[in-house]
């Protein structure tokens, strides 16, 4: 089932919501209004004549912070990866056709009623311990009222003043091209909530008046329109918003932050953390005030940020537009507001006004019990965490690994494990990192796969390195191998045994295959010696049979230490005939 809103856009900028006509007719929902994007660009004019260059940007900041703080927080709001959703039994997938996984009770019908998840409370104990917080082993759900048209019961069921954790943190090790450091942000609350719907935008043509009811007076020409579908298959669906304190400075920390959150859930397997898709969804608070000034400065909310770095480049254009005001002396145009940054123009534009504690009227959800956590129920899912992000880097760090080396293996939970396997087996704790941040992940990013969608096992890996090690193969050889491992897999004994790769170290082996190479080559020989030293290259690929094995061809010199003997030892040869 799907409502379907045709609108233009005209705003009354002293309105909350868009000054419009609606009527019913035929089961269409009709609303006339200007163009939406004028809108924006007239309430942009109004509120401020205020124009920060982007690429001015990071000077403005740098220039105007010397005598300003910014202060940041950010709500994170995390999709948890359960069966169903969070009231009722329908399964919710990413993509699915809208309005397919919808009932009664995520549509808000009359008469339905919400029956809790279970799976939604373990999840958020399990964030909320990760977290360092401080469980409520009682607490409640609320009703949160807002008007939307993607929200279907008028109202969000969520957590109000007593949320299930509170009065945590978030350690954080910054990247060292930023400089490095530790960091440790509080964390004011983690509360269960529900998801809203989805608002599926569609250019509708040219508004006509007659598809438009008569009795408006609407002419065409004042109209543009936009067809809104509304898909509720995401409606109902568990979240966790995560709160945390104002101790953020700079758009780095921020972007840390969310990172070290979206580790941190998929570590923890609630929820995979996926911007793209919606799965981690952050809201930043920012504003900023005179150094030495404790009060806060208005606030102002930054959504439609998809990925770290948009953030972090949001974040620097609100503190240069807000500290910018403030040296005109036009702070009454820092408002409370919601705005949105623009990817494309690299800026901030105003969404809404933001809505106070008082305008969602919450009180206490009538259709659900309390939530009570037992002592025993809350330490055997403290005893199920696994190593957390935070520990695993403190680990590799007394393993005697570098910062950058740490950073890199414990960004991704699949990339550490596989670390720790290979390592685990017995080889050398350096070599194996070495070799997945280097020749491993160029090959994954190239191929844009994950380490789990490679062909080579820890296990493997190991061998290779033991085999590099004892000087069985060369690390030229070893390079070889391990392409053909992640590509097609195999063992590396098996390749060895297969290409007779074996790496030859004995000099008087070496030394008999000179002396063959020279009884059979006499032409060749007073060439070289006649000054046609580029012959070292023939001798190198002439095929030598020694008993039963067989030294490689021309074709693939270059790639075993067999060769360099080879040529080492013929070379010192024919200088000393000379």
């Amino acid at each position: 089932m799907a409502l379907t809103f045709l609108r233009g856009i005209q705003l009354n900028p002293s309105m909350l919501y868009p000054s419009s006509y609606f009527a019913r007719k035929h089961g269409v929902l009709y609303c006339c209004m200007r163009n939406a994007q004028t809108q924006t660009a007239t309430q942009e004019k109004e509120q401020t004549k205020l124009k920060v260059s982007t690429q001015s940007q990071p000077k403005a900041v740098d220039k105007f912070l010397k005598d300003f703080e910014a202060v940041i927080g950010i709500e994170t709001h995390v999709q948890l990866s359960t069966l169903t959703k969070a009231f009722c039994s329908c399964p919710y997938n990413y993509g699915s056709p809208p309005n397919t996984s919808v009932c009664p009770v995520c549509m808000g019908l009359p008469g339905a009623l919400p029956v809790l998840n279970s799976k939604v409370i373990e999840c958020a104990v399990r964030v909320g311990l990760a977290l360092n917080c401080k469980l409520s082993l009682n607490s409640k759900f609320d009703r949160k009222q807002y008007f939307y048209p993607d929200l279907p019961k008028g109202y969000q069921i969520s957590q109000f003043d007593v949320p299930i954790a509170s009065g945590g943190y978030l350690d954080v090790d910054l990247p060292l091209e930023y400089g490095g450091g530790h960091r440790k942000f509080g964390i004011t609350r983690v509360h269960m909530e529900e998801d809203a719907g989805k608002l599926l935008h569609t250019d509708g043509g040219s508004y006509s008046q007659e598809r438009a009811p008569s009795h408006l007076n609407i002419h065409a020409s004042h109209c543009n329109v936009m067809a809104i579908d509304v898909d509720l298959n995401r409606a109902g669906v568990p979240l966790l918003e995560i709160v945390s304190e104002p101790d953020m400075r700079t758009g780095i920390e921020a972007a840390e932050y969310a990172a070290e959150l979206q580790r941190l859930v998929r570590y923890l397997g609630v929820g995979n953390g996926n911007m793209q898709e919606g799965s981690l969804r952050c809201d930043v608070n920012i504003s900023v005030r005179p150094i030495g000034q404790l009060e806060f400065g208005t606030k102002v909310e930054i959504k439609n940020l998809n990925s770290f770095s948009s953030m972090s480049r949001a974040i620097d254009y609100e503190i240069s537009r807000q500290v910018e005001l403030h040296n005109q002396g036009q702070i009454d145009q820092i408002v409370q507001e919601t705005r949105l940054w623009e990817e494309g123009a690299q800026k901030t534009v105003t969404m809404r006004k933001k809505e106070g504690l008082a305008d969602y009227r919450y009180f206490p959800e009538p259709d659900l019990p309390g939530v009570t956590l037992t002592e025993e129920y809350v330490d055997s899912i403290r005893e199920s965490l696994p190593e957390l992000p935070e520990d695993k880097r403190r680990r590799y760090e007394k393993m005697g690994l570098s910062m950058q080396d740490v950073l890199f293996l414990a960004n991704d939970i699949n990339i550490a494990d596989f670390f720790d396997t290979t390592t685990a087996g017995g080889a050398d704790i350096k070599l194996a990192a070495n070799w997945i941040m280097g020749d491993i992940a160029a090959y994954m990013k190239n191929e844009k796969v994950t380490i789990n969608e490679i062909k080579l096992t820890p296990q493997e890996l190991g061998e290779l390195i033991a085999s590099i090690k004892d000087e069985t193969i060369s690390g030229k050889i070893g390079k070889e191998i391990l392409f053909e491992l992640i590509a097609k897999g195999g063992t590396v004994k098996g390749l060895i045994k297969e290409k007779d790769l074996v790496q030859i170290v004995d000099t008087a082996e070496i030394e008999k295959m000179v002396d063959k190479v020279i009884a059979d080559s006499p032409k060749q020989l007073e060439q070289y010696r006649g000054g046609k030293t580029k012959l070292q290259g023939y001798f190198a690929g002439q095929r030598l049979a020694t008993d039963e094995e067989s030294i490689l061809t021309g074709d693939n010199l270059d790639i075993t230490n067999k060769w360099k003997h080879l040529i080492r030892a013929f070379r010192s040869f024919a200088d000393h005939q000379n």
